[in-house]
This record gives structure tokens, sequence and C-alpha cells, in this order.
């Protein structure tokens, strides 16, 4: 089998109600779609995204300029073909807008493999689980009111969801405090709750806040400051008892290692866009599982299943519906657990039809 082609299409996908964090104001998501044809009639599909669309194009260029290094190779050689474009795009960097461009490219060539094979990617990297635990992320924003947060919350439980994430980052810590208190007697104790300050808070800031949400039994304390402040996120996770989550804008194994030679968080957070793809995601979660750290997936919702289906250090995966309209196949969550998808390669397959109404023309 030989790669022939790479393909890109170009969508803005709208969010039904805009979205605002401490660092963000999202009205859509931007996404490349990638195909890599094979000789053998098969092809691989993957996306990355920007928030908004915005610098979508950027992302676009960097996947075509790397199409060559593809073409004509048997996509089965995906750490090859990893270390080929890792090598190729040294002279620009190994972080940034060239990892995105791998990550693509990876993921679509898996998605080829298992197709090949005729078997869902997790069973190829060695099963561990058919069902994975997932949270509700794709509400509960810090521009919303308390009541609509309760409202919402409420909503997330009939849904089925076992748990669920708050978005935080109000300028006095006794907003926050009372905008967790008021979700949390809304769902009760047994309800796993975690808060995402987006990188928002300085690190006295994040610790004092960080004591007094202790009371309400949070799963995780996610990003309370910048993602590049290594040594001010460990000293929010050595100061605190809830644990802490990061790492959605870290690069490859590299940078995963210096967080957990840092102690930098207590749970790692890879972004299948930023990691490096599936290759690069399984490296760094066997390597937490080393040093008896948990993973959980950043969005990428559907191909992320995959990866919890086979790593026996993930915990929860987040649910996001931004990308659901992509698809041809959806998600289905029953008692707060999600399908692992049983479909060859990453599971889920573009609807041709209905990526013509998002695309960019």
């Amino acid at each position: 089998m030989k790669i022939t082609a790479v393909r890109t299409i170009l969508v803005n996908v709208p969010i039904a109600k805009p979205v605002k964090t401490s660092i963000h104001d999202i009205r859509s998501v931007g996404c490349v779609l990638v195909f890599v044809d094979t000789d053998e009639g098969m092809t691989g599909e993957s996306y990355i995204f920007t928030l908004s669309a915005k610098r979508l194009d950027v992302l676009n260029a960097m996947i075509l300029s790397l199409k060559s290094e593809l073409i004509g190779e048997d996509p089965h050689y995906t750490e090859r073909i990893w270390q080929k474009l890792w090598r190729e795009i040294n002279f620009f960097g190994h972080k940034g807008v060239t990892l995105f461009g791998i990550s693509a490219l990876d993921m679509a060539c898996w998605d080829v493999v298992g197709k090949a094979s005729g078997k869902p990617l997790y069973r190829l990297w060695g099963a561990f689980r058919d069902q994975v635990p997932a949270y509700a992320s794709g509400g509960l924003w810090l521009s919303q009111s308390i009541d609509e947060l309760v409202t919402e919350a409420k909503a997330f439980l009939a849904q089925g969801f076992g748990a669920m994430k708050l978005r935080i980052g109000k300028p006095r810590i006794e907003e926050d405090v009372e905008r967790v208190r008021a979700v949390r007697q809304a769902i009760g104790p047994n309800v796993g709750l975690m808060v995402d300050a987006n990188q928002g808070f300085t690190v006295e800031h994040a610790i004092r806040l960080g004591r007094k949400l202790e009371e309400f039994n949070l799963i995780w304390f996610e990003e309370p400051v910048q993602a590049y402040d290594l040594e001010g996120s460990a000293r929010v996770a050595a100061a605190l008892d809830v644990p802490i989550a990061s790492g959605e804008t870290e690069y490859t194994r590299y940078g995963f290692r210096q967080m957990l030679e840092m102690k930098a968080a207590d749970i790692l957070m890879p972004d299948l866009g930023r990691v490096g793809g599936f290759t690069e995601f399984l490296k760094v979660a066997h390597m937490a599982e080393a040093y008896e750290v948990p993973v959980s997936p950043h969005i990428f919702s559907e191909q992320s299943l995959q990866i919890m289906g086979a790593v026996p250090n993930g915990t929860y995966l987040e649910h996001i519906p931004w990308f659901a309209p992509l698809y041809r196949e959806k998600m289905r969550l029953r008692e707060g657990l999600i399908e692992v998808s049983g479909n060859h390669g990453a599971g889920f397959t573009f609807d041709l039809q209905k990526i013509e109404d998002y695309r960019i023309r």
C-alpha cells in the first residue's frame, strides 16, 4: 500500500451559543479536514482546528507543505513517517504550527492502518476497555449566570453524564466559590465536578482559590496558571489537595517529560492536534503511566475515544459536541460512559454532504 495524495477541505462550524472563558471568545471552530489517499482505494481522515477559524489558512499551508514527504510511503510505517516529518520541520521548530501539521497527517495515516486491518485502532494498540467515562465540557461557561449554570448542570445530568466541567476566572475569589457551590449543590455530592481556569490566575490567586474550593470534592483544578509557567503550576500542585490538570497546550513527549519531572500537574491533558497525533499521544500516555500519572485527552472527543480505549491510565474523556456535525457516526453516552467505536480505523468518518454546509469557499 502506498500513499498517492494528500487533500484538504476547509470548513467553519458555528457554535450554537458563543463561548467566553478567561482568555477565549469563541463563536465557531474552523477545521482543516485532511484526507490521505492510497493506491488501494482506502482514505485516511483527520482534522485539526482553530477557534473562530482564525489563521486556518496557516494550518492548511503547513499540512500541504509536508505532503510531499508522504507521497509514496506505506501508511503502515507510522513511526518512520513521524520521524521523517520531525526531521523535516527542524528549521521551523518543534512546537506550534509545525506540530499541528504532523499531528493531522499522523492521525490520517493511522486511520488508514485501522481500515486496512479491519479493526478499530484501540484494538491494534492493545485494548484495555470498551467504554470510557466522559465529562460534559460543552457548557458551564464563565459568561453564564449562576441560574444558567444550575439549569445547564441539571440538563447534563438528564443527558446521562456522571461528571462535568465548570469554567472559573472571575475577578473576585468569592464569585468563583459561589458559582462552584451552586453547581455542586445542583448536581449533588456524587457527580464528578471539575473546574477550569483557562490559565487565568497568578500562582498566589490560584492557591488561595484552590484552598476554598477543596470542600467541593473536585476531580481536578485545570490550568490554574499560564501553561508555560511549569514552576508556578508545580507550586500550585504542591500547595493543594485537589489534583492539578494541565498540558493541553504542550507539545510532544519532550514537553510532557519536563512536566513530569517538575511535577507541574497531577493529571496530564495531551491535545491530539498539538502533541503529535496518535503516535506521540501513546508515548506520552505510557511515559506518564511510569510516573503513576493519569491522562485525560483535550477535546478531539471522537478520536480520543480510541486512545482512551487503549491506555490503562486514562481517566475521563472530554465530551465536547462542536465537531459532531462533521461525522456520519455519533458518540453514544449511557450512564456516564461512552462506547469506544468498534468501526474500523479511528471510528468516525466525515459526512461529505453535510460538510458542504460548512465549507469555506
